[in-house]
């Protein structure tokens, strides 16, 4: 009679023989959990845990909202500012839910940032001083002269601007408009200009407009020739697509969310070409700073001396600002951007009483003023600092990022806490700054695209099935980044797997929930949001037909270029004579080595000639007309062959402004 025991084992090498190695078991499935309309989960006991554990590490400074209600005059309630077309572009009812405890779902010094940020209305913050907060992303300020107003950063649109007029017209009476500054090129600061100069009575004086070296050029060329791409990011920067709620968005860190009504601008009077540069408007003394290419290529600050109020702009904040921002743009030079601050502490300091920003309250007092001042300015040279020192003993932007963590003497300050930018995605943005995106190793120099190692991913890892059940354990221990890690390979091998698009995203509620950051938070979520539910379709700014009558027609045609089709355009020639009949400009287009150029002037010896009006022009480019549209407007003369025309408009590419991020 055979030994039992090795009866049995001989039964189980038969068996493993037959079926090869054992498969591992199907991920378990969740129970049914009270997710919300996006559905968005519930936050885990994991992330209750740690959001608890980061709350009884908070300090228990209530300074922040005794300065972010001092002042405190009237506001609108309720506050909904809609559009001409009943649209809304801003409600403070969506941010109702603020108001009560802190859930599970966000991270507690997110919570009490937009608590803060939540706080809207007029405020008194000096005599002559007052600054409406809360009516849109940025704040405006206004400044009493001797005979009328000056008023600051007129916020992102026409119909938040006239809502914030409107109330301080009510409380502190109406007066003539004697100047505008803009502090800055970015547009929640200058795109509601309109609201201010249709409020100029017929016959009086035209404002000043002050604005730093380099504003319209910036102003009206930022997102044209990246226009598309950073839409798109931008929708998961700031979570437009989101529910507003306990969930979902609770804010941007830097204020509550752009407003979506009609943009304008208005071009600057006079210029401020240099640090020191001195105005009496109306009889107030401003004496400017300049600080281009640090949050803003173009941007200043100013100090008022009779009244020991300095204006930081964006230059300071009260959060960690981005050298490197989520939606895209150019990397901005944070040892610039601390010496700055520095320069402001050398001339300001000693005459300064209380520090008004384009985002967020005051900073009141000289004393916290000088500290305000010196952390932030080490806040953004630490960044840059370490981040260097790190890289010259060899670490990689990811290795930098997950080592370098901020002195205490700098955490202690809530106003240097990453409600916005964060210490992380900074420190990659000093590196790139200076050594680009190649980190050194071979291995990365060509690695191949996402599409293409996904599969070979999985299929090495022992199937989707196997890496979704790893993915599941590291998921249930609380591990989300490595599961998002596993599950990103999977959808990306086959976005079909509901499975794995499910556990993905719930992965991405979890790191939304404990994110610190706004924009971080956004990000996850509405990756979470579109693996459920598919692309949002955007809810687009109202009106942006102001701004596109002054862009130069030379960035309209640098941004034409990158529409080019390079494989269909290779080994075609074509020259084009474009006449503007309103503004009398000639151009000449050519293509040549698949390379689309411009030039003023014209060629005679041109394949077509199109004769139309600037205005046309911005309704093609914002697709108010088409093709059919253009060969039947009186506005617009063709001289040549048409099918040439065709042939050359066959090679341009149509944007996708929906197209996928997280999944192929």
């Amino acid at each position: 009679m055979p030994n039992p025991a090795r009866f049995l084992l001989l039964c189980c090498l038969l068996v493993l023989v037959a079926c090869g190695e054992p498969q591992p078991p199907d991920t378990k499935p969740f129970q049914d959990v009270d997710a919300d309309a996006n559905g968005h989960t519930p936050a885990t006991r994991v992330t209750t845990s740690a959001n608890r554990a980061v709350e009884k590490k908070l300090a228990k400074d209530e300074s922040d909202l005794e300065a972010a209600r001092r002042g405190f005059i009237a506001s609108d309630d309720p506050l909904d500012i809609r559009r001409a077309d009943g649209k809304p572009v801003w409600n403070a009812a969506d941010y109702a839910f603020l108001d009560g405890k802190r859930p599970a779902s966000v991270h507690p010094a997110l919570w009490r940032q937009e608590q803060l940020n939540n706080l809207h209305g007029l405020f008194k913050v000096a005599d002559g001083v007052h600054q409406v907060r809360g009516y849109d992303l940025a704040n405006m300020t206004i400044i009493d002269g001797r005979r009328g107003r000056i008023i600051v950063d007129p916020l992102t649109s026409v119909e938040t601007a006239r809502a914030a007029l409107a109330l301080v017209e009510k409380h502190l009476g109406p007066r003539p408009l004697v100047a505008i500054i803009f502090t800055h090129s970015h547009i929640d600061h200058f795109g509601g200009v309109n609201a201010l100069l249709e409020s100029i009575k017929p016959g009086a004086a035209t404002p000043r407009i002050i604005a730093p070296q380099g504003f319209m050029e910036e102003a009206v060329s930022e997102n044209v020739l990246a226009g598309t791409v950073m839409m798109r990011r931008a929708r998961y920067m700031y979570g437009s697509s989101l529910a507003r709620s306990e969930r979902g968005h609770v804010g941007s860190g830097l204020g509550k969310q752009p407003a979506l009504g009609t943009v304008s601008i208005a071009s600057p009077t006079d210029i401020i070409t240099q640090t020191g540069q001195k105005h009496t408007l109306d009889g107030v003394r401003f004496v400017f700073q300049l600080v281009p290419e640090s949050e803003a290529p173009a941007e200043m600050t100013f100090h008022l001396p009779e009244k020991k109020i300095w204006c930081g702009a964006e230059l300071v904040s009260r959060t960690l600002h981005n050298l490197y921002t989520l939606r895209g743009a150019k990397v901005r030079d944070a040892l610039k951007w601390s010496g700055y601050i520095q320069q402001a502490n050398d001339l300001f300091a000693a005459n300064t009483d209380i520090i008004i920003n384009s985002h967020h309250w005051p900073v009141w007092g000289n004393d916290n003023a000088k500290r305000y001042l010196a952390q932030q300015r080490d806040l953004y040279k630490f960044i840059h600092d370490q981040t260097l020192r790190l890289a010259s003993q060899g670490l990689t932007p990811p290795e930098i990022a997950e080592q370098l963590k901020l002195p205490a003497s700098l955490t202690d300050s809530f106003a240097n806490h990453g409600f916005y930018g964060t210490l992380k995605h900074n420190a990659r943005a000093v590196y790139q700054f200076y050594f680009g995106w190649y980190d050194g190793n071979p291995a990365h120099l060509d690695p191949l695209p996402t599409n293409q190692t996904a599969g070979r991913y999985v299929e090495a890892m022992g199937g989707a099935k196997a890496v979704k059940v790893r993915a599941r354990t590291a998921y249930d221990d609380g591990d989300y980044r490595w599961a998002a890690e596993l599950l990103n390979h999977v959808v990306f091998a086959d976005p079909d797997d509901a499975q794995a698009r499910e556990l993905l995203a719930r992965s991405y509620d979890q790191l939304g929930y404990q994110a610190e950051s706004a924009p971080w938070r956004d990000n996850y979520l509405t990756g979470a949001l579109e693996l459920r539910k598919g692309v949002i379709p955007p809810v687009l700014i109202a009106n942006s037909s102001a701004m596109l009558q002054h862009i130069p027609m030379e960035q309209f045609f640098n941004a034409i270029a990158t529409l080019l089709n390079g494989d269909k355009a290779a080994g075609k020639q074509a020259v084009i004579n474009l006449h503007f009949s309103d503004t009398q400009q000639q151009y000449v287009l050519w293509l040549e080595n698949a390379v689309l150029h411009h030039r003023q002037g014209s060629d005679a010896g041109a394949d077509f000639s199109l004769t139309l009006t600037r205005t046309l022009w911005q309704q093609l480019l914002l697709r108010q007309a088409g093709l059919s549209d253009l060969l039947l407007n009186d506005e617009f003369k063709l001289e040549g062959d048409r099918l040439k025309l065709l042939d050359f408009l066959s090679l341009l590419d149509q944007p996708q402004p929906d197209f996928a991020i997280v999944e192929p």
